[in-house]
């Protein structure tokens, strides 16, 4: 007899014989009846053991939770009552004739399906966590996921292509994660952090058209949406540019969410400026659906008598910003004082404010401790820029570019949030026209924005600067980059000079990339491509807090696994054989 998935039993199969198998989620004895909920990863059904069948009654005085059964029995209508409408196999119960306990269990560290059980916990024995539902759904949705990927892909012609693991130490923003060689003495591979010089490569092959769902790792601090070893789309193809790609992109994002989120879902695509991302967001992954904007107001107080402001309008290293809350007047001094503790984290010195009680009245409507410190003209043409109702309230950030945009944008998530100004639906932001570079903090040297494979938008340009704009562009969904790519540069002249423009010299050109600038010598096509972090995109699409609940086995903040209790050490003799000593800190 062929089994029978608990979840699947129904009305329907009433006065069936079946044979089910899977875990004992609970037990109860109830005069004399004993009852166990068995489970599978469809759902859960009621097993009914009665006294009458004594060699069954007495195995199941044994079982306890997590045991493993199979068991054949008939499938009964419950009895008038007795029917759990919050189950979907509450209205049935199967009636056990034979019983294997095909395994025991130990008592579990934790119950199933218990949302307050301690993270930690929960991946020492990931294996049981995945037993709950939540993360059985989770697993489930993302496998489904990659397949809509394939079968999109495959019918556009993509070839599936797998690139190395043990690869070459290349610079792409991160440090790498080192492998010693035990042939190669003293010489050590690379995981790598993306695969983008072999899939640039295969341009070059002529293979035209390629994707991989590929593991990458980077040895970098973790937060929530970020794991040291991580899994991601990677696209490329041939003769495409950047209109194309992003055509790509919407296509498959539109499959995906028409399969897995709503059939005829509506998905826009609109597109902005890096620059105008920075300026009216200070981050270049807004959450269009928080309708809280920054108001640049640098230029209109170049003339002011308020220190603060005087300091940072004549400089093009700052800026002034305004932030208005629709209604924010009614915030109490404790809200105020924690939104600029919060800003104070990024190296903000305050907050300051308006209360715009009566827009109408300047003089007795609009109130601050900075009001006195500016004329009534300054305060005019603050509340023409930033157009204000009254009950709203503005709060002014004036620092660097990079502390003014950093806590702005923080700001602006953190009140979206705490005021439900965030709709709840899915939007979608192109970002283009990225700088190609960026200069190193307390430096005047350059380095890249993306990666050093990126084509400037002027392909025959040769002096860089922080100003020269990239053929880059990177998909936002909700607040979050998912994805990220380029045209890329195909001509070794032009890759060269971006090399000598990030001062690399010709012994770290040569040990570095001097394989893949040969292969530009050999007819490189114009190509382009794209990135997507599969592990963010599950976490967005299915409301998720955390990325670790997108993946089976994953590692913790600190980078370790739990449940395996790796990193380790290792032994004398592999130190010896692979020519490494080990220092230890003191």
């Amino acid at each position: 007899m062929n089994r029978t998935y608990c979840g699947s039993v129904d009305n329907k199969a009433i006065n069936n014989n079946l044979v089910v198998n899977g875990w004992v989620n609970t037990r109860r004895d109830h005069g004399g009846v004993i009852f166990i909920d068995l489970r599978d990863h469809t759902g859960i059904l009621q097993v009914v053991f009665n006294p009458d069948n004594k060699k069954v009654f007495e195995q199941a005085q044994s079982l306890r939770t997590e045991y493993v059964l199979e068991i054949k029995g008939n499938i009964k209508k419950r009895l008038d009552g007795t029917a759990n409408k919050e189950m979907l196999t509450g209205e049935v119960e199967l009636i056990a004739d034979e019983l294997v306990i095909l395994n025991t269990s130990k008592t579990p560290p934790f119950k199933i399906n218990d949302e307050k059980t301690n993270e930690d916990l929960r991946l020492q024995y990931r294996y049981i966590d995945l037993r709950g539902s939540k993360m059985q759904d989770n697993l489930r949705f993302r496998s489904k996921l990659y397949n809509i990927i394939r079968n999109h892909l495959s019918e556009n012609e993509f070839n599936e292509i797998e690139t190395p693991i043990l690869t070459k130490p290349t610079p792409e923003g991160a440090r790498d994660y080192i492998v010693p060689s035990r042939v190669h003495k003293s010489n050590f591979f690379a995981l790598p952090q993306s695969p983008q010089l072999f899939k640039q490569m295969l341009m070059i092959s002529g293979l035209d058209k390629y994707f991989q769902i590929a593991k990458c790792f980077r040895d970098e601090d973790l937060r929530a949406d970020r794991q040291p070893e991580f899994t991601q789309l990677d696209i490329e193809c041939s003769f495409y540019n950047e209109e194309e790609v992003m055509k790509l992109s919407e296509s498959l994002m539109n499959k995906i969410f028409s399969s897995l989120i709503q059939e005829n879902i509506k998905l826009d695509y609109p597109r902005m400026t890096y620059k105008e991302s920075m300026n009216k967001y200070g981050c270049d992954k807004p959450d269009l659906r928080n309708p809280l904007v920054l108001n640049d107001i640098t230029t209109i107080l170049t003339n002011t008598e308020f220190k603060v402001f005087k300091d940072c309008s004549n400089d093009s290293k700052k800026r002034i910003v305004a932030l208005n809350i629709p209604g924010g007047s009614q915030m109490s001094r404790k809200n105020i004082d924690e939104y600029t503790e919060l800003v104070k984290t990024f190296g903000a010195k305050g907050l300051a404010y308006f209360k715009i009680d009566n827009i109408d009245d300047i003089e007795t409507g609009v109130n601050s401790p900075i009001k006195k410190f500016l004329s009534i003209n300054e305060i005019q043409n603050i509340l023409q820029i930033v157009k204000p109702k009254s009950g709203d309230l503005i709060f002014f950030s004036a620092d660097t570019l990079d502390i003014v945009n950093s806590s702005m944008s923080s700001l602006i998530s953190r009140i979206g949030k705490d005021l439900d100004l965030v709709s709840n639906d899915f939007k979608f932001l192109w970002i283009i026209d990225y700088p190609m570079f960026e200069y190193e903090k307390n430096s005047n040297q350059l380095t890249s924005l993306h990666h050093p494979f990126t084509s400037p938008s002027d392909d025959q340009a040769s002096n860089f600067s922080d100003k020269t704009l990239s053929r880059a562009y990177d998909l936002t969904l909700n607040g979050n980059e998912i994805g990220g790519g380029s045209v890329r540069i195909h001509k070794k002249s032009l890759q060269m000079d971006v090399f000598k423009a990030l001062n690399l010299t010709n012994e770290d050109i040569d040990n570095k990339f001097g394989f893949f600038l040969e292969a530009l010598e050999y007819g490189c096509p114009p190509h382009a491509g794209i990135a997507f972090g599969l592990d963010r995109i599950v976490m967005i699409l299915k409301n998720l807090t955390s990325i670790r609940d997108t993946i089976a086995f994953p590692k913790t903040q600190s980078s370790a696994c739990l449940l395996t209790d790796a990193p380790t050490e290792i032994d004398s003799d592999q130190l010896r054989e692979l020519s490494i000593k080990i220092n230890k800190p003191k």
